[in-house]
């Protein structure tokens, strides 16, 4: 086994999800599970981490659904992604992160709701699982660059395998400013 850190396969593009300049200096990149409490715990330290790196720091999600061991998180990714097409994605992912108990069908309507999505196309979406293979890929992407859990963390393309805490993450993520 190399001792070598893993990278992104699958390289940031126009097609991610990301929050921040383009030409930041550090990215951001999470690989994530909208039902798992870990990724719950570390929704408010990469809202921390934003705020205090702005303009400096471009965040990406990316779906990494585990299924086996949380039921509604495919459902969940898919919302986002159907959010997501309607240029919602990153109002839908505060409100998932934010009512994580809460993902059944019924909830996830009414998020759709309260984030002002065109309510018919996301029944019509999240019914033909318009979004599915986007996540799909996501997740495979994820598998392929190493991903075994989440929250996984990837830095300027670089698998992140220290703590995930605010401290840890400021002074990493600064590293990178400063280089």
């Amino acid at each position: 086994m190399s001792n070598r850190p893993a990278h992104l396969t699958s390289p940031v593009s126009h097609h991610d999800h990301a929050d921040g300049p383009a030409d930041a200096p550090v990215t951001l990149v999470e690989y994530g599970d909208f039902e798992c409490s870990h990724c719950g715990q570390a929704y408010p330290i990469v809202k921390e981490l934003q705020e205090r790196l702005r303009g400096r720091l471009r965040f990406v999600f990316r779906n990494f659904p585990l299924t086996h061991s949380h039921p509604h998180a495919l459902v969940a990714a898919e919302a986002a992604e159907a959010a997501g097409a309607q240029q919602k994605f990153w109002e839908m992912h505060d409100t998932l992160f934010e009512n994580q108990r809460r993902l059944d069908d019924r909830h996830l309507v009414s998020y759709a709701a309260r984030v002002g999505l065109d309510a018919s196309r996301f029944a019509a979406d999240m019914e033909s699982h318009a979004h599915l293979e986007r996540v799909e890929q996501q997740f495979n992407g994820g598998v392929d660059a190493g991903v075994h859990g989440t929250p996984t963390f990837f830095i300027n393309g670089v698998r992140h395998d220290a703590s995930w805490d605010l401290e840890t993450m400021l002074d990493v993520l600064r590293s990178h400013v400063k280089k």
